[in-house]
């Protein structure tokens, strides 16, 4: 195999690991560092789903003792149940949305244009919904500040886990970014920052599992067993990647807000949307 072809997949997965729970857009960028890697054909097209499944291993390897204990009392505990429960309910919206629009979605929205307005879209979304967020919170945990709603994973209900669930659906739209739709979305019903990141992480397992493995059941005819390396060593630096982003993100979301990702998203889809009316950059649809 040419080995430019596995240093393409491990850029694939570094950028898939970095992207995918900063609400930044896993998605848009892998569709558009494929196009500058020149990375592409039928086959990218179920990678860029199947090394998802790095990330998620990641957050079950940093989140280990939570998911040990939710499966070691799923019949016995009820917090164990319920944390079990949201994470379900929260899952379907997008699994269904995702199989009733998910063709239509990648014929005529994976393409670098589409992607950079809805960076920009979301990174002016995310602006207004921390402006918001301080004004009602307070810029720090002083005594006598507002405390949101819903401070912990385990404080939710299950009506908060539907409107999670719900928001999440906008992450079909590349672009938009699930982990951006999730955090931000669960910010507006009265989640905390750390709650709605860390929901947003929980929720990321069943929902990349079930991407990845669609996926690649749909388009199996497009795979070989000559393209196993390639799959192999994107999954492997998405999920170190991913394991160093989650790590990181936690303590930043404990002291700073996501201002800071809103006007990376409006500049890098400026620069995308400018190099394409310009035609300094050629993207390739």
């Amino acid at each position: 195999m040419d080995w430019m072809v596995l240093v393409k997949a491990a850029v694939m997965g570094i950028v898939e690991g970095l992207t995918e729970f900063l609400p930044i857009s896993s998605t848009g960028h892998l569709i558009l560092a494929a196009s500058l890697l020149d990375f592409t054909g039928p086959m990218v097209k179920v990678f860029d789903v199947a090394i998802q499944t790095g990330a998620m291993l990641a957050v079950i390897v940093e989140y280990r003792r939570r998911f040990a204990e939710t499966l070691a009392g799923i019949t016995s505990d009820a917090v164990a149940q319920r944390f079990a429960r949201n994470v379900l309910i929260a899952f379907c919206p997008a699994a269904v949305a995702g199989l009733l629009f998910g063709s239509f979605i990648k014929a005529h929205l994976f393409h670098p244009v589409p992607v950079a307005l809805a960076f920009i879209v979301g990174g002016v979304i995310i602006l207004v919904v921390e402006r918001r967020h301080r004004a009602y919170y307070g810029e720090r945990d002083l005594e006598g500040r507002r405390h949101a709603r819903v401070e912990s994973v385990d404080d939710m209900s299950a009506m908060d886990a539907l409107k999670v669930g719900l928001v999440q659906c906008l992450a079909l739209i590349p672009g938009t970014s699930r982990s951006g739709a999730t955090i931000i979305g669960a910010m507006v019903f009265g989640f905390s920052r750390k709650a709605a990141a860390e929901f947003s992480f929980f929720l990321a397992v069943p929902t990349l599992i079930g991407a990845g493995a669609y996926s690649v059941w749909k388009d199996r005819a497009a795979l070989s067993m000559a393209d196993a390396p390639v799959f192999a060593v994107g999954t492997v630096f998405a999920f170190f990647s991913a394991w160093l982003c989650i790590r990181w993100l936690i303590r930043f979301v404990s002291s700073h807000d996501f201002t800071a990702f809103a006007w990376y998203r409006i500049v890098f889809g400026g620069l995308v949307l400018l190099s394409s009316y310009t035609g300094w950059v050629t993207w390739h649809a």
